[in-house]
């Protein structure tokens, strides 16, 4: 493109008026001397504004510089009659006042003396000048404490003494970091919290699940919230609810169950208190699955209001515990130890039965039973309906029970 044959302002706008962009820019080398060719050829100074303007124009569409870069051009040139390249001149920045070896002096103080506080240190390096003569700290003797800080944080410092501190896990004296160790004797029970889900930010209510470990007897609890007012009196339901003696109490590491209010419970229960250990996901395994195959089994993910955690309670009281024990069949694993001494646990169909059937058929199981309960009163339990008909009593009470929720929603909205 011959730019040369615009020769008056005329050109100039009519060339602006009929393009809307220009694919040819100026290369960035030339465009001091494009400038220049422009101002000499058409003048600057003896126009009036409008035309000024249309220059300048110009001169943005075929350099592709802002209007402020070509102001600040054009104002250049008027003032020197050409336009240079201005060399470049690195900008300086601060002076450093103290050099790499007074950083490594300063780590190597850190590492004698364990790393002080920032003024002890400074401390040191002051007598270290002025009272022992040492002449390689005369500049460190006057360094202000917070810019001493600042070496420490430098990477030269970091090069020179970087050491690693492990995490300190802050010891719970609550509980025994282990698995329950039952040895085939029942009374020692797994707990676990269940959450009945989230509306609207608010919560639901929560159920306590137990289980026995060797005879998987099983007992859910409900309460409003697992702070320690509704929780210790569901807790002490669960035990009493059991029909042997409690001996030991397995929980993860929650603390609705970690703290010093349920310790002193089981303390007083003479109960061995245990929680799990980590990365041992195993160690509370057996109330994790009964969470599954019998609370959400029966009550599902939906939202339940905290209002209605008596209604709950009462059913799992009533129904649900009853059919789960008595009624409800489980497997109950067999181990078998092959030849290399390795142990399998093999779930066989003839050691299905229910729990108090794997209770009754424990070795003088009455030994193990609470004072007042006895197995005529358990068995007499056990035969007063037939599963069938347990399971029917209680697929009728839970669906009267989502009813009476149902209505206590809809009334309270």
């Amino acid at each position: 493109m011959e730019e040369a044959k615009l020769q008056t302002l005329e050109q100039i706008k009519a060339f602006l008026d009929g393009t809307s962009e220009v694919v040819f820019r100026v290369p960035k080398g030339e465009r001091n001397q494009f400038i220049e060719r422009v101002l000499n050829r058409l003048g600057y100074a003896p126009h009036g504004r409008v035309d000024r303007g249309v220059l300048l124009r110009y001169i943005e569409r075929m350099t592709g510089l802002s209007r402020q870069q070509v102001t600040r051009l054009v104002r250049q040139y008027r003032k020197d009659g050409k336009l240079s390249k201005l060399p470049y001149t690195p900008k300086k920045g601060f002076a450093y006042r103290y050099t790499a070896a007074d950083v490594i002096l300063l780590a190597e103080m850190d590492v004698l003396h364990s790393t002080l506080s920032g003024p002890a240190t400074k401390k040191l390096m002051e007598r270290a000048y002025e009272v022992f003569g040492d002449p390689r700290y005369e500049r460190l003797a006057g360094i202000s404490v917070s810019h001493l800080y600042n070496l420490r944080d430098c990477q030269r410092y970091q090069d020179k003494r970087r050491h690693w501190t492990k995490t300190r896990p802050t010891g719970i004296p609550i509980g025994k970091r282990r698995a329950p160790r039952p040895n085939g004797v029942p009374g020692y029970i797994r707990i676990d919290s269940v959450h009945q889900g989230d509306q609207d930010g608010v919560k639901g209510v929560y159920h306590i699940n137990a289980v026995d470990c060797v005879t998987q007897m099983e007992f859910v609890a409900t309460c409003e919230k697992i702070s320690e007012a509704y929780l210790l009196p569901v807790i002490g339901q669960l035990l009493d609810g059991f029909p042997f003696v409690i001996l030991g109490f397995h929980s993860d590491n929650g603390s609705e169950y970690i703290n010093y209010q349920v310790a002193e419970l089981l303390d007083k229960l003479r109960v061995e208190f245990t929680k799990s250990r980590s990365r041992r996901s195993n160690d509370n395994a057996l109330a994790e699955s009964k969470n599954a195959s019998v609370v959400r089994k029966h009550f599902g993910y939906a939202h339940i209001p905290q209002y209605c955690a008596s209604l709950v309670n009462a059913f799992c009281a009533d129904y649900l515990n009853p059919y789960v024990n008595f009624h409800r069949p489980c497997f109950f694993s067999e181990t078998i130890t092959d030849a290399k001494g390795k142990e399998h646990k093999k779930y066989r169909y003839e050691n299905m039965m229910t729990p108090y059937e794997k209770f009754k058929s424990i070795p003088d199981a009455s030994q193990y039973l609470k004072n007042g309960v006895t197995l005529e009163q358990l068995n007499a339990q056990a035969v007063e309906m037939s599963d069938n008909d347990a399971v029917s009593a209680m697929n009728k009470a839970r669906n009267k029970l989502f009813k009476d929720i149902s209505a206590a929603m809809k009334k309270r909205a």
